[in-house]
């Protein structure tokens, strides 16, 4: 019965945990291919949610289903390691995750998540943003960590910042702003103008895959007197805040 193939912590365990960072393994090949954090059975949350999949589904899911999935086909089971257990709040648990997430490239989480302006980065890159003079927001400005997205190599600037964010239910507070920046670890590489916020769905974007929930924009480069007073700027630190995870900041209420 679906009731007994479930997993669960036994009682008490969870407790004495709190705040943990796990790693989902694959028994096949013995990668890591996905990180979260959480307390009680979050742990196991991924494999459950499996066990009540559409057979129908099949090829239809996301990365990170799918790989349970097989895992489960091929007769196995997911192997599930607690990184780090007894993190006393949330914001430590985001950090550390954040950490672990860079250990293991090539991950089923998505990309755009859980960002950190302190992730890892080489030496040079620290120093070209540290030395950098910050810039002062003369406009409305969306500030968008393209971190993750950016490092996957085939993506253009404007295709890393653009697309998918959770930006709100309606988008409101992103249309108003008159520019977005996209940065890496704070150092803005690239200064644009949205002209449409539209959903992250396949028929406003058929070239990337759609994305519930979030939203994307279309838009076109700034002018040069903008660039000139953004572009290979810094982040000011007052938008930067230490443990932030989410990616995006705004200059403005």
């Amino acid at each position: 019965m679906l009731e007994d193939r479930r997993k669960r912590l036994p009682i008490g365990v969870a407790e004495k945990l709190g705040y943990y960072v796990y790693r989902l393994i694959d028994p096949r090949n013995g990668e890591t291919f996905y990180v979260g954090k959480g307390h009680g059975d979050r742990i196991f949350q991924h494999a459950n949610d499996e066990l009540k999949l559409d057979p129908q589904d099949n090829g239809l899911l996301d990365t990170k289903m799918q790989r349970i999935h097989d895992i489960r086909s091929a007769g196995l089971e997911v192997g599930h390691v607690i990184h780090r257990h007894g993190i006393e709040d949330e914001a430590t648990a985001f950090q550390i995750e954040a950490a672990v997430i860079d250990a293991y490239p090539g991950l089923a989480n998505r990309v755009g998540g859980q960002s950190s302006d302190f992730g890892v980065a080489h030496v040079e890159e620290l120093i070209a943003t540290y030395a950098a003079e910050p810039f002062e927001p003369a406009h409305r400005l969306l500030l968008i960590n393209i971190r993750n997205t950016y490092e996957e190599g085939s993506r253009s600037t404007y295709d890393a910042v653009r697309y998918a964010w959770a930006v709100g239910k309606d988008a409101r507070k992103a249309r108003r702003a008159e520019f977005v920046l996209a940065h890496v670890q704070g150092l803005v590489r690239g200064v644009f103008k949205p002209t449409k916020w539209m959903e992250a769905t396949k028929q406003n974007f058929p070239m990337f895959e759609a994305v519930p929930g979030r939203w994307g924009f279309e838009g076109e480069e700034a002018d040069e007197t903008i660039q000139n007073r953004y572009l290979k700027k810094r982040i000011p630190d007052e938008y930067r805040p230490k443990g932030a995870a989410n990616p995006i900041r705004y200059t403005f209420k």
